[in-house]
């Protein structure tokens, strides 16, 4: 019985687990972000989406190599704990409650927003306050009604834009809602060429599209709670890279064969204008209400993603001892309501900050999801390293062209975080990063972890 009580409810079935990935990386950096990113780039963002898609694919090989050997709560925190060692499991974990915690504050900012196109006297934050109630409460239902609900999130996002691109399809190739003449696609090259902006705005936009990427690693976060996760992480994984194509690229490429790159972002959504132009007049309303999906669901999976981050983390004793209880429905239910609490924060410090705080909230969660997905490389490289020749043989799933593509991909993280650095507009984001880790640090060895961790290795040692 007791047993029963301290593990997680493998309640999530292959379809909650492939479209919670996709819910939240579907979020403000394709509905929002993208806008900003096209500035940077113009057309050429379509290069690097693609480029940062296949090697986001990469990185989610290397964390299915380890999560179907091993599918444990914590995914690449614990990783991190047992094949680098105790302090980068500590960091790795905290940091993912931070990143989300972060990415949270403007998910849940961004519900009141909304909201208010449709009651434009109500205060924002009632409705900020609201989300964050009912998201709460949301990851108290059992794991299976909250990938249940979690599913339709992710559905609508999905529908929505699969709608635009159709749609954006007749546009181009038949004229439908343009008179009947065929928009072509010249805008991609008409407007200053393909680069306008030249590789340079291409390499500044970096950020802003891996910020997009934000949440595709909660497939290994599901590993603890997921029914066969041998087929459905595999599976999972394994069409992540396509979807990344027809979700992003795809629905880039669309708007900006119909519209001029300079002009998004400048008139409203392209997705409402896409929609308005074949003239569907509640256009606005129902993508208002797919943006509001997209922020719940970004929202909801962070949640999700911290609670289970801290119950790992109490699990090891490196957080409070009540974050590791669960609850009758098998929910780290005390450690949901500590990220909640932190979000809660979050929400009141929104109204004390101006509107650029967008793109800083943005670098610092793309701060600490390039260690996240560092972390997961390093951590499948020494994977490797430690098993036999006969184990080599016998993996259920492998990284392909291993070890050339573990090492690039690091190599593109490096260049992220350089090129984060470069520009004023995210340099806060390599500042505050490594603030939080040396505070993490003076806590990992003020509290003295560092020596638990020491003793627990003589011990296994020894018996």
């Amino acid at each position: 019985m007791q047993k029963q009580k301290q593990e997680l409810h493998r309640g999530l079935e292959e379809r909650h687990i492939s479209l919670m990935s996709l819910g939240a990386a579907i979020g403000v950096g394709l509905f929002l972000g993208s806008a900003s990113a096209i500035q940077l780039a113009g057309p050429g963002i379509l290069g690097a989406y693609a480029i940062s898609g296949l090697v986001m694919f990469f990185i989610m090989r290397a964390l299915g190599e380890m999560a179907i050997q091993k599918p444990v709560a914590g995914s690449f925190s614990r990783y991190a704990r047992d094949y680098l060692g105790p302090l980068a499991g500590y960091l790795t974990g905290w940091n993912y409650w931070f990143l989300w915690v972060v990415t949270c504050m403007a998910e849940i900012t961004a519900v009141g927003i909304y909201m208010g196109y449709w009651f434009p006297d109500v205060p924002n934050w009632i409705w900020a306050l609201s989300a964050l109630v009912i998201m709460t409460g949301v990851n108290f239902l059992a794991v299976k009604a909250y990938g249940e609900l979690e599913f339709w999130f992710a559905l609508i996002k999905i529908v929505a834009i699969l709608s635009m691109i159709a749609v954006g399809l007749l546009m181009i190739i038949a004229g439908v809602g343009n008179g009947g003449i065929a928009t072509g696609i010249s805008n991609l090259w008409n407007n200053g060429g393909f680069f306008p902006h030249g590789i340079k705005g291409v390499l500044l936009s970096l950020q802003m599209v891996m910020f997009a990427y934000l949440g595709i690693e909660m497939i290994g976060v599901t590993a603890g709670e997921v029914k066969n996760p041998q087929k459905s992480l595999a599976k999972a994984i394994d069409t992540v890279f396509w979807r990344i194509l027809i979700f992003y690229v795809g629905a880039l490429f669309v708007i900006m064969s119909i519209y001029p790159w300079q002009e998004i972002g400048s008139q409203g959504s392209p997705f409402v204008l896409t929609f308005e132009k074949v003239g569907i007049p509640s256009a606005a309303g129902i993508i208002n209400f797919v943006v509001l999906t997209a922020a719940l669901s970004s929202c909801n999976s962070g949640i999700f993603s911290t609670g289970r981050m801290l119950f790992n983390l109490a699990e090891q004793g490196e957080a409070p001892q009540a974050y590791g209880q669960l609850t009758k429905g098998g929910i780290p239910g005390k450690a949901v309501l500590a990220s909640a609490g932190a979000l809660l924060v979050g929400v009141l410090l929104n109204y004390v900050v101006p509107a650029k705080v967008f793109t800083w909230v943005t670098s610092i969660a793309t701060f600490g999801a390039i260690w996240t997905w560092a972390i997961i490389l390093l951590s499948q490289i020494r994977y490797r390293k430690s098993l036999r020749p006969e184990e080599k043989k016998h993996l259920k799933y492998k990284m392909p062209f291993f070890p050339f593509t573990s090492y690039v991909s690091l190599a593109f993280l490096a260049f992220v975080v350089i090129l984060m650095a470069y520009s004023p507009d995210t340099r806060v984001a390599v500042i505050v990063g490594p603030i939080w880790f040396l505070i993490l640090l003076a806590v990992y060895y003020g509290k003295g972890f560092h020596k638990k961790n020491a003793a627990a290795a003589n011990e296994r040692n020894i018996s």
